[in-house]
């Protein structure tokens, strides 16, 4: 079927991850703002964006394939880990 030439993006549980993930990661200080051009730490927000990440997980639970389970849990563990080097907690 012809669209158009328009791209058609199908939603996907793993790019809306790797989203949320990027959000973190600017609020973590490890990449640029896109609008700053500057590397800034909101580590309040950064632990919000981490939280939603986990909450999303356990709301999506029996609904998840094994390789989205493992992605998951992969940006959890990274995002734990900057946040905690940043922090001292968890």
């Amino acid at each position: 079927m012809d669209n158009g030439g328009k791209c058609e993006m199908v939603p996907d549980f793993n790019l809306f991850i790797s989203s949320l993930s990027m959000q973190a990661l600017i609020l973590l200080g490890e990449i640029d703002s896109p609008f700053t051009h500057k590397k800034e730490e909101n580590l309040d927000q950064a632990k919000y964006v981490i939280d939603t990440i986990s909450m999303l997980k356990e709301k999506a639970r029996g609904n998840l394939t094994d390789e989205e389970i493992n992605f998951v849990d992969n940006i959890l563990y990274e995002l734990r880990m900057k946040y905690t080097a940043k922090t001292g907690k968890l």
